[in-house]
């Protein structure tokens, strides 16, 4: 646990040198501002697409449950192979 809190202060303090750093640069305000504004849009960015794969690789492993399910309680083996088919598709999309 100490060993994540230092890692985590490392990238604070980084981040937060690098915003000082931006600020005292010999740049113009309206620069260092449109750069600042353009390095924060582009992390945004990068969350947003990086929470949709997590949804959708969750979403994937759900829709992979049913289908196990499903195939545990049919009635016929031919239905409980297409349920573990379309599971094991959902399992692969997930990764």
């Amino acid at each position: 646990m100490k060993a994540g809190k230092l890692i985590t202060g490392l990238v604070s303090g980084a981040a937060i040198g690098a915003a000082i750093g931006l600020l005292f640069a010999p740049k113009k305000g309206a620069d260092t501002r449109k750069k600042i504004t353009e390095t924060g849009d582009s992390y945004l960015k990068d969350a947003k697409g990086k929470i949709n794969e997590m949804a959708d690789s969750l979403n994937q492993k759900v829709e992979s449950l049913k289908e196990r399910s499903k195939a545990g309680v049919s009635n016929s083996k031919v239905e409980e192979k297409y349920h573990d088919t379309k599971a094991d598709i959902h399992d692969m999309r997930a990764s």
